[in-house]
């Protein structure tokens, strides 16, 4: 029943991430920087740090799951957030193991989480000539303002759902 909580709130984050950036002031809306909203991947991340154990994958396959919905709903390409997403949740899975379940060791994978994620996405666009962004430009304007209010987004979330995806982890290991 508690992964079923998960995939809720990834559908509440998944809406939610759609009008984000109709809450934010029209002057950073309409400036130079882009900034794209991650929460869905935020909340997979800390799932992936809290809840999923070592042979255990939950937050990757709603990684793939909620990536391909992503792809539906907002991109005009199927598949590039589904396969992004379930990559960078695997690889913060991996890392995991080495560095503490903590503020701070959650922080640093979910800002590694970002850079991965939204650069493998620039890769992809640009390859595939949707973008033609320069990489310096794309760094300063795209990249450091997306995590940046990811991180504001993380900061706001984490102390709300870190405590309850790490109960929901021990009822089902110890079912």
């Amino acid at each position: 029943m508690k992964r079923y909580y998960i995939a809720l709130i990834c559908l509440l984050l998944l809406v939610m991430q759609g009008m984000a950036m109709s809450l934010l002031p029209s002057k950073l809306v309409y400036s130079n920087l882009l900034m794209t909203p991650h929460w869905v991947l935020l909340f997979l991340l800390i799932v992936a740090i809290f809840f999923d154990r070592d042979k255990t994958y939950f937050a990757v396959w709603y990684g793939m799951a909620f990536g391909l919905l992503l792809d539906i709903v907002y991109t005009g390409i199927l598949g590039v957030y589904m396969v992004t997403y379930a990559l960078v949740i695997y690889v913060i899975h991996g890392i995991n193991r080495t560095i503490h379940s903590n503020f701070i060791g959650a922080s640093l994978l979910v800002i590694l989480g970002i850079i991965l994620s939204d650069t493998l996405l620039y890769v992809i666009y640009s390859f595939v000539q949707i973008t033609s962004m320069p990489w310096g430009t794309y760094l300063i304007l795209r990249l450091l303002p997306t995590v940046a209010a990811n991180m504001i987004f993380f900061i706001i979330l984490y102390p709300v759902v870190k405590d309850r995806v790490t109960q929901w982890s021990e009822v089902i290991n110890n079912a």
